[in-house]
């Protein structure tokens, strides 16, 4: 079964997949390493690790095409990816679905955000026009050419315009074709729990640590229906933390060893990069 087609079957069993974030090849490997069954190529994540910017509208189609095309070389568990706002107006939305399609991307999600956007749980976003919303979901959904690749529709008009509008929003994505919705950034837990309620439509709730939606068990949330439970930037937040703690033991105390139990070991590091395989095939060819 490809990769698309086992995406639609996880998302459509609405048993509340836990999708976290990657944001290079090597931290997809690690999150498919440890069987997840789906990973999401983070545009903040690519934003913040690459440029060392803040998720603000500063990654480009370019960009994320990149990281998506490397990830899709290093593992083989479907991809979601998010193209943000689609890159501009339905037209550049046609050209992105086309170029991350080729890229390896199983599913895109689109946002209805002002350009530039900001992450969903910034102060400050604002929200384009239903009709024009609705447009680039359409031409999504026209641009795609296997029929297995999946559009998912995000609105932040909670935060701008109110929950109900944002569920008005989410059905009307639904209507022009959207395969997922994504209600982006509701702050109370009755709301989280009402979704499944409102929304006909598989459904990704996203738990940002440390941002305003209150943390949902994902047993919770499969019990609720949502189909993805995304941790956009766990490895992210995660990597940080062991990076500090690493190299603050080095700065104080001037070494760090393998068994200091703050590193990965270097056979492990090793591992992880199929360096085993690649010795088989310089065998193989020499």
């Amino acid at each position: 079964m490809s990769t698309r087609k086992q995406l639609r079957s996880l998302v459509e069993a609405r048993r509340g997949i836990i999708v976290p974030g990657a944001f290079n090849a090597l931290s997809a490997k690690v999150i498919a390493d440890l069987g997840f069954q789906a990973i999401y190529v983070t545009g903040a994540g690519v934003t913040n690790m690459w440029f060392g910017m803040p998720d603000q509208g500063f990654m480009g189609l370019h960009e994320i095409a990149d990281h998506t095309a490397r990830i899709r070389d290093a593992v083989d568990v479907p991809l979601i990816v998010d193209a943000d706002t689609g890159f501009g107006n339905a037209l550049n939305v046609r050209h992105t679905v086309r170029v991350l399609e080729r890229a390896g991307a199983d599913c895109i999600q689109l946002e209805d955000q002002v350009a530039p956007k900001r992450c969903g749980h910034f102060s400050g976003k604002e929200v384009i026009s239903t009709e024009e919303a609705v447009s680039k979901i359409k031409a999504a959904v026209d641009a795609r050419q296997d029929p297995d690749f999946l559009i998912m529709a995000r609105t932040d008009a909670a935060a701008t315009h109110g929950f109900e509008a944002a569920i008005e929003r989410a059905q009307k994505f639904a209507e022009a074709g959207a395969d997922i919705l994504f209600v982006e950034a509701v702050t109370e837990a009755e709301q989280v729990r009402a979704l499944p309620q409102r929304l006909a439509k598989p459904q990704l709730m996203n738990m940002v640590i440390g941002g305003r939606t209150p943390i949902f068990n994902a047993d919770q949330l499969a019990e609720l229906g949502f189909g993805i439970v995304l941790y956009a930037n766990a490895a992210l937040q995660g990597a940080v933390a062991g990076m500090q703690k690493t190299l603050t033991v080095l700065r104080d105390e001037k070494e760090v060893q393998e068994s200091s139990g703050l590193v990965a070991s270097f056979s492990e590091r090793q591992r992880l990069v199929s360096k085993p395989e690649w010795d088989e095939l310089e065998k193989r060819y020499s």
